[in-house]
Protein backbone atom coordinates (compact mmCIF):
# COMPACT_ATOMS: atom_id res chain seq x y z
CA UNK A 1 0.00 0.00 0.00
CA UNK A 2 1.40 3.18 -1.10
CA UNK A 3 1.60 6.49 1.30
CA UNK A 4 -1.50 8.66 1.83
CA UNK A 5 -2.02 10.67 -0.62
CA UNK A 6 -2.92 14.72 0.20
CA UNK A 7 -4.30 17.47 -1.77
CA UNK A 8 -4.44 21.05 -1.25
CA UNK A 9 -3.84 24.47 -2.41
CA UNK A 10 -4.62 28.51 -1.86
CA UNK A 11 -6.06 30.83 -3.57
CA UNK A 12 -3.24 33.47 -5.77
CA UNK A 13 -5.45 36.45 -5.59
CA UNK A 14 -3.75 39.01 -2.38
CA UNK A 15 -0.43 38.16 -0.41
CA UNK A 16 -0.27 34.96 1.27
CA UNK A 17 0.29 36.08 5.08
CA UNK A 18 1.11 34.44 7.95
CA UNK A 19 -2.13 32.70 8.59
CA UNK A 20 -1.41 30.66 5.30
CA UNK A 21 1.71 29.89 6.11
CA UNK A 22 1.35 28.99 10.14
CA UNK A 23 -1.76 27.65 9.59
CA UNK A 24 -1.15 25.33 6.32
CA UNK A 25 2.26 25.80 4.11
CA UNK A 26 4.04 24.67 7.19
CA UNK A 27 2.04 21.22 7.54
CA UNK A 28 2.43 20.58 3.86
CA UNK A 29 5.84 21.03 4.61
CA UNK A 30 5.94 18.06 6.98
CA UNK A 31 3.37 16.16 5.50
CA UNK A 32 5.22 15.86 1.85
CA UNK A 33 8.09 13.73 3.65
CA UNK A 34 5.65 10.98 4.73
CA UNK A 35 2.83 11.71 2.11
CA UNK A 36 1.88 11.23 -1.30
CA UNK A 37 1.44 15.05 -1.41
CA UNK A 38 -0.17 17.01 -4.64
CA UNK A 39 -0.29 21.22 -4.08
CA UNK A 40 -1.76 23.68 -6.42
CA UNK A 41 -2.20 26.94 -7.26
CA UNK A 42 -6.06 27.65 -7.25
CA UNK A 43 -6.31 30.24 -9.78
CA UNK A 44 -10.09 29.00 -11.10
CA UNK A 45 -11.35 29.99 -7.42
CA UNK A 46 -9.98 33.38 -7.85
CA UNK A 47 -12.40 34.65 -10.47
CA UNK A 48 -15.14 33.63 -8.49
CA UNK A 49 -14.99 37.20 -7.55
CA UNK A 50 -13.93 40.42 -9.45
CA UNK A 51 -10.58 40.03 -10.54
CA UNK A 52 -7.69 42.43 -11.67
CA UNK A 53 -6.14 40.21 -15.04
CA UNK A 54 -3.52 41.95 -15.27
CA UNK A 55 -2.50 40.70 -12.19
CA UNK A 56 -3.61 37.11 -11.70
CA UNK A 57 -0.86 35.43 -13.78
CA UNK A 58 2.01 37.36 -11.98
CA UNK A 59 0.36 36.87 -8.70
CA UNK A 60 0.01 33.24 -9.78
CA UNK A 61 4.21 32.67 -10.17
CA UNK A 62 4.18 34.27 -6.93
CA UNK A 63 2.22 32.21 -5.03
CA UNK A 64 4.06 29.12 -6.32
CA UNK A 65 7.55 30.61 -5.64
CA UNK A 66 6.24 31.42 -1.83
CA UNK A 67 5.59 27.71 -1.81
CA UNK A 68 9.06 26.67 -2.89
CA UNK A 69 10.09 29.68 -0.53
CA UNK A 70 8.42 27.97 2.39
CA UNK A 71 10.40 24.72 1.72
CA UNK A 72 7.78 22.42 -0.91
CA UNK A 73 10.50 20.45 -2.67
CA UNK A 74 9.43 19.32 -6.13
CA UNK A 75 11.43 16.31 -5.09
CA UNK A 76 8.97 15.33 -2.62
CA UNK A 77 5.78 16.69 -4.07
CA UNK A 78 3.30 18.03 -6.46
CA UNK A 79 3.26 21.85 -7.27
CA UNK A 80 0.62 23.00 -10.12
CA UNK A 81 -1.63 25.48 -11.28
CA UNK A 82 -5.20 24.13 -11.10
CA UNK A 83 -6.24 26.11 -14.78
CA UNK A 84 -3.28 24.67 -16.24
CA UNK A 85 -5.37 21.19 -15.81
CA UNK A 86 -8.08 20.95 -17.69
CA UNK A 87 -9.63 18.38 -15.87
CA UNK A 88 -10.86 20.26 -12.87
CA UNK A 89 -13.06 22.26 -14.83
CA UNK A 90 -14.38 19.16 -16.91
CA UNK A 91 -15.17 17.60 -13.35
CA UNK A 92 -17.09 20.32 -11.63
CA UNK A 93 -19.26 20.15 -14.85
CA UNK A 94 -19.96 16.49 -14.61
CA UNK A 95 -20.25 17.21 -10.74
CA UNK A 96 -22.51 19.69 -11.30
CA UNK A 97 -25.12 18.19 -13.17
CA UNK A 98 -25.45 15.53 -10.47
CA UNK A 99 -25.22 17.86 -7.57
CA UNK A 100 -28.52 19.53 -5.88
CA UNK A 101 -29.07 23.44 -5.81
CA UNK A 102 -29.70 23.41 -2.31
CA UNK A 103 -26.65 21.99 -1.54
CA UNK A 104 -25.13 24.85 -2.70
CA UNK A 105 -27.65 27.31 -0.96
CA UNK A 106 -27.19 26.58 2.29
CA UNK A 107 -23.05 26.56 2.16
CA UNK A 108 -22.19 29.46 5.02
CA UNK A 109 -19.19 31.12 2.76
CA UNK A 110 -22.32 31.62 -0.12
CA UNK A 111 -24.19 33.45 2.17
CA UNK A 112 -21.68 35.75 3.66
CA UNK A 113 -19.82 36.60 0.64
CA UNK A 114 -23.42 36.60 -1.44
CA UNK A 115 -24.39 39.59 1.29
CA UNK A 116 -21.69 41.38 0.58
CA UNK A 117 -21.56 41.06 -3.43
CA UNK A 118 -25.18 42.25 -3.21
CA UNK A 119 -26.31 42.25 -7.35
CA UNK A 120 -22.52 41.42 -8.28
CA UNK A 121 -23.13 37.62 -7.19
CA UNK A 122 -21.46 35.63 -9.93
CA UNK A 123 -22.83 31.78 -10.12
CA UNK A 124 -19.17 31.10 -10.15
CA UNK A 125 -19.30 32.21 -6.41
CA UNK A 126 -21.84 29.47 -5.53
CA UNK A 127 -20.46 26.78 -7.73
CA UNK A 128 -17.30 26.58 -6.32
CA UNK A 129 -17.57 24.55 -3.87
CA UNK A 130 -18.18 21.93 -6.30
CA UNK A 131 -15.39 22.80 -8.58
CA UNK A 132 -13.25 22.59 -4.67
CA UNK A 133 -15.16 18.36 -4.88
CA UNK A 134 -13.22 18.47 -8.03
CA UNK A 135 -9.96 19.37 -7.25
CA UNK A 136 -10.21 17.08 -4.60
CA UNK A 137 -11.46 14.17 -6.34
CA UNK A 138 -9.54 14.25 -9.14
CA UNK A 139 -6.86 13.10 -6.93
CA UNK A 140 -8.11 10.34 -5.70
CA UNK A 141 -6.92 12.31 -1.63
CA UNK A 142 -7.27 10.11 1.15
CA UNK A 143 -6.63 13.53 3.45
CA UNK A 144 -7.47 16.75 2.77
CA UNK A 145 -6.15 19.40 5.08
CA UNK A 146 -8.87 21.51 6.80
CA UNK A 147 -9.50 24.22 9.23
CA UNK A 148 -12.58 25.12 10.85
CA UNK A 149 -13.99 27.12 8.08
CA UNK A 150 -13.41 24.33 5.24
CA UNK A 151 -15.13 21.74 6.84
CA UNK A 152 -18.54 22.54 5.15
CA UNK A 153 -16.99 22.54 1.87
CA UNK A 154 -14.80 18.88 2.52
CA UNK A 155 -18.27 17.62 3.59
CA UNK A 156 -19.49 18.96 0.40
CA UNK A 157 -16.94 17.16 -1.91
CA UNK A 158 -17.56 13.51 0.59
CA UNK A 159 -21.62 14.27 -0.24
CA UNK A 160 -20.90 14.48 -3.61
CA UNK A 161 -18.37 11.39 -4.44
CA UNK A 162 -20.81 8.86 -2.64
CA UNK A 163 -24.13 9.81 -2.91
CA UNK A 164 -24.61 11.25 -5.80
CA UNK A 165 -21.41 9.03 -7.81
CA UNK A 166 -20.40 6.24 -6.12
CA UNK A 167 -24.05 5.04 -4.77
CA UNK A 168 -25.75 5.96 -8.21
CA UNK A 169 -23.26 4.74 -10.66
CA UNK A 170 -20.37 2.63 -9.06
CA UNK A 171 -20.89 -0.13 -6.71
CA UNK A 172 -19.65 -1.51 -3.42
CA UNK A 173 -16.92 -2.83 -4.18
CA UNK A 174 -15.78 -0.50 -7.54
CA UNK A 175 -16.51 3.04 -6.06
CA UNK A 176 -15.84 5.55 -8.68
CA UNK A 177 -14.19 7.93 -6.95
CA UNK A 178 -12.20 7.98 -3.11
CA UNK A 179 -14.37 9.86 -0.37
CA UNK A 180 -11.98 11.55 1.47
CA UNK A 181 -11.36 12.00 5.01
CA UNK A 182 -10.24 15.29 6.98
CA UNK A 183 -6.93 16.09 8.01
CA UNK A 184 -6.98 18.27 11.11
CA UNK A 185 -4.54 21.21 11.33
CA UNK A 186 -1.98 20.87 14.42
CA UNK A 187 -1.26 23.74 16.78
CA UNK A 188 -1.32 26.84 14.63
CA UNK A 189 -4.21 26.58 12.15
CA UNK A 190 -5.82 29.28 13.14
CA UNK A 191 -3.86 32.69 12.69
CA UNK A 192 -6.10 35.73 14.08
CA UNK A 193 -5.98 39.11 12.71
CA UNK A 194 -3.82 42.02 14.67
CA UNK A 195 -6.67 43.85 14.59
CA UNK A 196 -9.33 41.82 15.96
CA UNK A 197 -8.41 38.55 18.16
CA UNK A 198 -11.49 37.11 17.43
CA UNK A 199 -11.39 36.92 13.74
CA UNK A 200 -9.35 35.16 11.32
CA UNK A 201 -6.31 36.77 9.59
CA UNK A 202 -7.32 36.62 6.00
CA UNK A 203 -6.31 38.21 2.98
CA UNK A 204 -9.67 40.18 1.71
CA UNK A 205 -9.47 42.00 5.14
CA UNK A 206 -9.27 45.70 3.92
CA UNK A 207 -7.27 46.90 6.71
CA UNK A 208 -3.87 46.01 5.73
CA UNK A 209 -2.86 46.25 9.06
CA UNK A 210 -4.67 43.09 10.22
CA UNK A 211 -2.23 40.91 8.75
CA UNK A 212 1.24 40.38 8.50
CA UNK A 213 2.40 39.50 4.73
CA UNK A 214 5.04 36.76 3.75
CA UNK A 215 6.56 39.38 1.92
CA UNK A 216 6.54 42.79 4.00
CA UNK A 217 9.64 44.33 4.67
CA UNK A 218 10.83 44.50 8.31
CA UNK A 219 9.73 47.97 8.98
CA UNK A 220 6.04 46.95 8.03
CA UNK A 221 6.42 44.40 10.04
CA UNK A 222 7.35 46.25 13.12
CA UNK A 223 5.25 49.13 12.72
CA UNK A 224 2.18 46.54 12.08
CA UNK A 225 3.03 44.73 15.27
CA UNK A 226 2.85 48.11 16.87
CA UNK A 227 -0.35 49.00 16.12
CA UNK A 228 -1.45 45.71 16.68
CA UNK A 229 -4.81 45.78 19.06
CA UNK A 230 -3.78 44.85 22.75
CA UNK A 231 -5.65 45.04 26.14
CA UNK A 232 -4.81 47.49 29.36
CA UNK A 233 -3.71 44.05 31.36
CA UNK A 234 0.11 43.17 31.84
CA UNK A 235 1.35 39.87 31.39
CA UNK A 236 0.52 37.39 28.82
CA UNK A 237 -1.44 34.46 29.15
CA UNK A 238 -3.02 31.47 27.00
CA UNK A 239 -6.49 30.46 27.18
CA UNK A 240 -8.07 33.88 28.56
CA UNK A 241 -11.65 34.15 26.75
CA UNK A 242 -11.60 37.75 27.68
CA UNK A 243 -8.34 38.41 26.17
CA UNK A 244 -8.52 37.01 22.62
CA UNK A 245 -5.28 39.25 21.27
CA UNK A 246 -3.63 38.23 23.58
CA UNK A 247 -3.93 34.78 23.16
CA UNK A 248 -3.24 35.52 18.91
CA UNK A 249 0.00 37.32 19.90
CA UNK A 250 1.93 35.04 22.49
CA UNK A 251 0.74 32.06 20.01
CA UNK A 252 2.33 33.67 17.25
CA UNK A 253 5.41 34.51 19.45
CA UNK A 254 5.58 30.66 20.63
CA UNK A 255 5.49 29.48 16.63
CA UNK A 256 7.78 32.14 14.96
CA UNK A 257 10.63 32.08 17.66
CA UNK A 258 10.55 28.67 18.09
CA UNK A 259 10.38 28.42 21.78
CA UNK A 260 6.46 26.12 22.04
CA UNK A 261 3.52 27.35 24.01
CA UNK A 262 4.93 26.62 27.48
CA UNK A 263 8.58 28.54 27.19
CA UNK A 264 6.37 31.34 25.41
CA UNK A 265 3.97 31.52 28.42
CA UNK A 266 6.52 31.92 31.14
CA UNK A 267 8.87 33.97 29.38
CA UNK A 268 5.99 36.28 28.91
CA UNK A 269 4.21 35.80 31.85
CA UNK A 270 5.56 39.65 33.93
CA UNK A 271 5.95 41.19 30.60
CA UNK A 272 4.06 44.90 29.36
CA UNK A 273 3.20 45.27 25.81
CA UNK A 274 6.49 47.60 25.24
CA UNK A 275 8.05 44.97 26.06
CA UNK A 276 6.74 42.13 24.37
CA UNK A 277 5.86 44.03 21.11
CA UNK A 278 9.59 44.46 19.88
CA UNK A 279 10.33 40.97 20.92
CA UNK A 280 7.51 39.82 19.17
CA UNK A 281 8.89 42.07 15.39
CA UNK A 282 12.24 40.79 16.20
CA UNK A 283 11.12 36.49 15.91
CA UNK A 284 8.91 37.63 13.27
CA UNK A 285 11.51 39.13 10.85
CA UNK A 286 14.22 36.45 11.32
CA UNK A 287 11.18 33.65 10.72
CA UNK A 288 10.59 34.99 7.84
CA UNK A 289 14.25 36.80 5.98
CA UNK A 290 15.20 32.94 5.25
CA UNK A 291 11.52 32.19 2.66
CA UNK A 292 11.81 36.32 1.42
CA UNK A 293 15.49 35.37 0.33
CA UNK A 294 14.44 32.70 -1.11
CA UNK A 295 11.22 34.02 -2.30
CA UNK A 296 13.51 36.58 -4.15
CA UNK A 297 16.13 34.11 -6.05
CA UNK A 298 12.91 32.12 -7.13
CA UNK A 299 11.34 35.18 -8.68
CA UNK A 300 14.63 36.19 -10.93
CA UNK A 301 14.84 32.97 -12.58
CA UNK A 302 11.69 32.59 -13.83
CA UNK A 303 12.73 29.54 -16.46
CA UNK A 304 13.49 27.44 -13.14
CA UNK A 305 10.06 27.99 -11.36
CA UNK A 306 7.98 27.76 -14.39
CA UNK A 307 10.12 24.74 -15.27
CA UNK A 308 8.57 23.26 -11.82
CA UNK A 309 4.64 24.15 -12.66
CA UNK A 310 5.14 22.40 -16.07
CA UNK A 311 6.70 19.20 -14.06
CA UNK A 312 3.79 19.24 -11.85
CA UNK A 313 1.37 19.84 -14.38
CA UNK A 314 2.31 16.67 -15.85
CA UNK A 315 2.49 14.88 -13.18
CA UNK A 316 -1.24 16.15 -12.02
CA UNK A 317 -2.55 15.91 -15.36
CA UNK A 318 -2.13 12.01 -15.42
CA UNK A 319 -3.80 11.45 -12.11
CA UNK A 320 -6.33 13.82 -12.73
CA UNK A 321 -7.15 12.17 -16.52
CA UNK A 322 -7.60 8.93 -14.99
CA UNK A 323 -10.37 10.51 -12.48
CA UNK A 324 -12.22 12.08 -14.81
CA UNK A 325 -12.61 9.09 -17.12
CA UNK A 326 -13.36 6.91 -14.33
CA UNK A 327 -16.37 9.40 -14.24
CA UNK A 328 -17.06 9.79 -18.05
CA UNK A 329 -17.27 6.19 -18.45
CA UNK A 330 -19.37 5.73 -15.23
CA UNK A 331 -21.91 8.74 -16.87
CA UNK A 332 -22.38 7.24 -20.14
CA UNK A 333 -19.89 8.96 -22.16
CA UNK A 334 -18.63 7.63 -25.58
CA UNK A 335 -15.13 7.12 -24.98
CA UNK A 336 -12.69 8.44 -27.12
CA UNK A 337 -9.69 6.72 -29.27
Amino acid sequence: MGRPRVLSGVQPTGALHLGNWLGAIRNWVDLQHDHDTFFCVVDLHAVTVPHDPKRLAEDTLSTAALYLACGLDPELCTIFVQSQVPAHSELCWLLNCVTPLNWLERMIQFKEKALKQGDNVSVGLLDYPVLMAADILLYDADLVPVGEDQKQHLELARDIAQQRINARFGTEDAPILKVPQPLILKDGARVMSLTDGRSKMSKSDPNEGSRITLLDPPDQITKKIKRAKTDPERGLEFGNPERPETDNLLGLYALLSGRGREAAAAECSEMGWGQFKPLLAEATVAALDPIQKRYHELMEDRAQLLAVLETGRQRAGAVADASAQRVRSALGFLRSS
